[in-house]
């Protein structure tokens, strides 16, 4: 059975809140996305273009983006899929290339979004919802997750990468980092991440000169991929949730155990 949760603050007569927080909570995108849609002028409030990140709506405002009227959302849901290679993360894509977001349930009526990305060329878990909060605590930095990661090559993965990765490096200014970089086989290596910067593995595997063949994410803090199948998906258990909710942003280690904003 599908595992849904009340949505706090939905009702009429709720308090009014930021414009980014009520896109969020009207399931259009994380509050980190929301702060650039109001940005770049998409956004109005009882017919009035918002710019501003600190304008509010009460739940009785007439919101809308791109001209698009939006209601808070009355229930939370949350879902893991198993995302395929070569699926984009996106609302749409103008090349007409394949969404991971088609996987998910027809049956939903919610829009949901994701929880950070995945490269268009790797696999494996991502996680949806229309908590923006919830969103905001899972994909943010600062809350320490660990992501953990499977990536084989097209020649040998040589030790001293994995250690270099391990230890820090930089490359072409950036610096890169992994909570743990250990040899699976011969081509084949297991990659723990915290911050996660935009192609991070692809960026260090390259820099030795290696192609990653396969690059599968296995595991975002609690939630694993398990058994479940490419293009599968899953509601997030309680306990699950949970966890994600119980975050403070601070980067406690395992317990706050997160990951990147973007995607390998």
């Amino acid at each position: 059975m599908e595992l849904k949760y009340d949505a706090p603050g939905a009702e009429a007569g709720g308090k009014a809140m930021r414009v980014q927080v009520y896109l969020a909570r009207a399931g259009a995108a994380s509050r980190r996305a929301a702060e650039t849609l109001i940005a770049q002028g998409r956004v109005s409030v009882n017919g009035i273009t918002v710019t501003a990140l600190g304008t509010k709506a009460a739940p009785g405002d007439r919101v809308c983006l791109d001209g698009l009227p939006l209601a808070l959302e009355t229930r939370f849901r949350y879902l893991a899929l198993h995302k395929p290679p070569e699926y984009l993360c996106s609302a749409a894509d103008p090349q007409g290339r394949a969404l991971a977001l088609d996987l998910l349930p027809k049956d939903i009526p919610e829009r949901l979004y994701s929880v950070g990305r995945l490269d268009y060329r790797s696999s494996g878990l991502i996680i949806y919802t229309n908590d923006g909060g919830f969103a905001a605590k899972a994909g943010h930095p600062s809350s320490g997750i660990v992501k953990e990661y499977t990536v084989e090559t097209s020649g040998p993965i040589p030790q001293e990468a994995l250690d270099s990765f391990a230890r820090g490096m930089v490359i072409e200014g950036v610096s890169y980092k992994a909570q743990a970089a250990e040899p699976l086989g011969k081509n084949k290596a297991r990659i723990m991440l915290v911050e996660g910067k935009n192609r991070e593995i692809r960026r260090v595997l390259s820099y030795f000169h290696l192609h990653p063949v396969r690059l599968c994410r296995m595991r975002i803090g609690p939630v694993s991929l398990g058994g479940l199948k490419a293009g599968g998906s899953r509601p997030l258990a309680k306990e699950e949730v949970a966890f994600f909710k119980s975050l403070r942003n601070s980067g406690s280690g395992e317990r706050g155990e997160t990951g990147e904003t973007g995607g390998e």
